[in-house]
């Protein structure tokens, strides 16, 4: 046993089972926020670097053992979450944790055999959550895909609304304008809640002045992401092909995800037992056996002229190396992907033209804070419907429920004393996505997104100036 240098007092009793790329992201994120974090895996060289980098308690030992469960706190625990490598122990470790512990349970499943049977484990086992990080990663790709332009976009109120970023290019209307002048015609029913220039965030309001080459977050109804962009002269057509480096989960999942959309795919894989498999799944896919880093192949199968190009092998530096080439060589303007697993280097990244940066880990990790987020609430419902990163961590984007009887309850925002640095960017009402203004008014049973520096808010009511303590 590796012992952490001093207890948690608040936050919730957790266990991670995987000292994984997942499970390493989360023990730093949940033990940043005040909780009690026990990490197991049979590796004794990881347990001990994870719990004396972050200060929590570690645990050699097979997660899926009731002993090795028992000393690692289990019947005492509020969550268990297995993130291991195998799905299939990942299950196994939560349902013994169910029988053993009387807490909540996630399982980390990622094969896709079981992906269309996600709701019937969840129910059978009790697990309060299943993630799949390659197939939420390819939903995130193939909206990118989808909306080439953009570099992000994240949704929300269960996909009625989009929250986009995307670069100002030159000569944009919404150039050296301030975003109250910038407020007519479809800028009503957009706000831009985020703005990154240089090494600076803001979230901006009316009088702050839009510039070339900022990195701009707005949200809107889904319906409406298009005509903006489309008044505002940024190109939105989807592309019609697409290259993929990497013949994993991820990229099946993608495929699948883009051969529906109708969109043209070809995948590069280098074992020809996969390629074969891949043929099976995806009939209507191109598949090469061949070494993605092979440049002469790569010109070969058309990287100069594809519209797109994703980047998906299992190794960070590979990816990173192939989008540059690809952006290098592409006479299309390729719209580019890069997978990266490890969120290390992010602003080493931030200086490489990468295109967009997709980084399952912390999807994954995000899920999971959101349920964390919601069980901190005092009362009996899941408060936090969802929670996004946004510039590198510096930025939170939270989707609340909002409870009847909340301190923010039929009151026009404008009369709330809401903290500085907080922007309420959308109220979802009965599936009307309002922007709102001063007079509009948050109602039970809404779902309200606002976008913060502040952490941790785990309830709508942390917005108000008077929950300061």
């Amino acid at each position: 046993m590796f012992s952490r240098l001093g207890l948690k007092k608040n936050g919730l009793r957790i266990i991670i089972v995987g000292c994984g790329k997942v499970g390493m992201t989360l023990v730093e994120q949940l033990s940043k926020e005040g909780h009690d974090v026990t990490i197991i895996d049979s590796n004794a060289q990881k347990v001990s670097s994870v719990a004396n980098f972050n200060d929590v308690l570690g645990i050699c030992g097979n997660g899926a053992s009731y002993t090795t469960q028992v000393e690692a706190g289990i019947k005492d625990a509020d969550l268990f979450i297995a993130v291991t490598a195998s799905d299939e122990l990942n299950l196994l470790c939560c349902t013994i944790a169910k029988q053993v512990g009387d807490c909540a349970a996630i399982a980390r499943v990622r094969t896709p055999d079981y992906s269309h049977e996600v709701s019937y484990l969840r129910e059978k086992l009790g697990l309060a959550l299943i993630i799949n990080p390659e197939l939420e990663a390819a939903i995130d790709m193939a909206r990118i895909l989808y909306l080439p332009t953009a570099l992000q976009v994240d949704s929300f109120a269960h996909g009625q609304a989009d929250m986009v970023k995307f670069m100002i290019p030159k000569d944009s209307m919404l150039c050296d304008k301030t975003i109250a002048q910038a407020a007519s015609g479809l800028m009503n029913k957009v706000l831009i809640c985020g703005v990154e220039r240089g090494q600076e965030v803001f979230i901006p309001g009316g009088d702050f002045c839009l510039k070339e080459g900022d990195l701009v977050s707005f949200v809107t109804g889904r319906k409406s992401v298009s005509p903006f962009l489309k008044e505002i002269g940024v190109k939105t057509n989807r592309v019609k092909d697409c290259l993929i480096i990497g013949g994993g989960k991820g990229a099946f999942y993608l495929a699948r995800h883009l051969l529906t959309l109708g969109i043209d795919v070809k995948i590069i894989e280098a074992n020809k037992k996969r390629c074969e498999e891949l043929s099976v799944l995806l009939p209507e896919a191109i598949i090469i056996n061949g070494d993605g880093i092979d440049q002469e192949l790569l010109k070969e199968e058309g990287i100069e002229y594809v519209e797109s190009f994703v980047a998906l092998t299992g190794i960070d530096e590979v990816n990173v190396l192939l989008t540059l080439h690809a952006r290098t060589v592409s006479k299309a303007n390729a719209k580019v992907i890069t997978k990266i697993n490890r969120i290390n280097f992010k602003e080493v990244l931030n200086d490489l033209t990468l295109g967009s940066v997709v980084y399952p880990n912390q999807i994954a990790s995000e899920s999971i804070l959101a349920y964390v987020r919601a069980r901190l609430n005092s009362k009996d419902i899941m408060s936090v419907e969802t929670l996004t990163h946004m510039y590198e961590g510096r930025v939170e984007a939270i989707e609340f429920l909002v409870d009847e009887g909340s301190p923010v309850e039929n009151i026009p925002l404008r009369d709330l004393d809401i903290k500085s640095n907080v922007l309420v960017s959308f109220i979802n009402h009965n599936g009307q996505i309002i922007i709102p203004s001063g007079s509009d008014c948050i109602q039970a049973g809404d779902t309200v997104m606002i976008v913060t520096t502040h952490r941790g808010f785990s309830d709508i009511c942390d917005i108000l100036e008077e929950n300061d303590e």
